[in-house]
This record gives C-alpha cells, structure tokens and sequence, in this order.
C-alpha cells in the first residue's frame, strides 16, 4: 500500500478526480446525502491517501487553522474496505501530517456519531452534543496533540 500526501496545487487531474469520485460516492450516492461535497476548504488542504493496484483505499484532508475551525483539522476521512484498520490509519497520518504541516497542538473534527468509537481509540474525546449535519448525527471531538 502506497501512501500519497500532497497539497491541491500538487494533485494531477487523475488524482483529483479519483478523490472526487470516492468522496462523492461514499458522502453522496452512498449515504444519500445531497451536499456541496466539493468546497472550497479543498484548495488550503493537505490531501492524503493510501493506494494499491486497485486505486486509493483510505483518504483524508488535513486543513490549517482557521480553514473551517479556529484549530487544525481533519475531514473526508474514507476507508473503502471498513473493518481492517485502514481508517486508523489513515487518521493517525492524518494527525502526524498535522503535526509537522500546521504545527498542530490540537485538532478538531466534526465525526458522524457511528464513527466515534475509532476516534475515541486514537485520542479524540466528544466536545459537543449530538448534532445533525446534512441529516447525518454527528459530534464535535479534539485531540489535545502531544509535541
């Protein structure tokens, strides 16, 4: 498995359509849920993915302070085959990503609630109460990074 991390202006036309393409079919099609998948939070990201023959298996997007919280986060984490720690994974570079691109000290997520006991193992700990976003429950969580 091949892990790819670049910033937008780094991404080829091939590799941003293939994210588009598994982020809309999973955020989209699959949990049918009509939103502006693609924004403009996309352009201050860091990308990163993992792939094999295949094609990407695991993604997230890392973005500075300020880009959609006041503290870096993380968002449109995937794993495409659940249940085999591809989505730890992806996130624990996503973290270390954050660390060294955007100095991290702490990091932000908003996750769909199903997702909170992978978080909660990596660190993260609820900030907020259930929330709907886009019709999908979700909560606040942080990880207080260690330096």
């Amino acid at each position: 498995m091949e892990l790819v991390v670049k910033r937008f202006a780094e991404l080829s036309a091939e590799e941003l359509y293939d994210i588009y393409k598994l982020r809309v079919a999973v955020f989209v099609v699959e949990q049918k849920c009509p939103y502006q998948e693609v924004d403009a939070a996309d352009k201050d990201a860091i990308h990163l993915w993992m792939q094999d023959e295949e094609g990407i298996q695991a993604y997230a997007r890392v973005l500075p302070k300020g880009c959609t919280f006041p503290d870096v986060s993380l968002g449109r984490v995937i794993a495409v085959k659940r249940r085999c720690g591809l989505g730890s994974k992806i996130v624990n570079v996503a973290i270390a990503v954050a660390k060294e691109a955007f100095h991290a000290e702490r990091i932000t997520i908003e996750a769909q609630v199903y997702a909170r006991e992978l978080y909660e193992k990596i660190g993260f700990r609820q900030t907020s109460e259930e929330f709907l976003e886009d019709g999908i429950p979700h909560i606040q969580m942080q990880l207080e990074v260690e330096s």
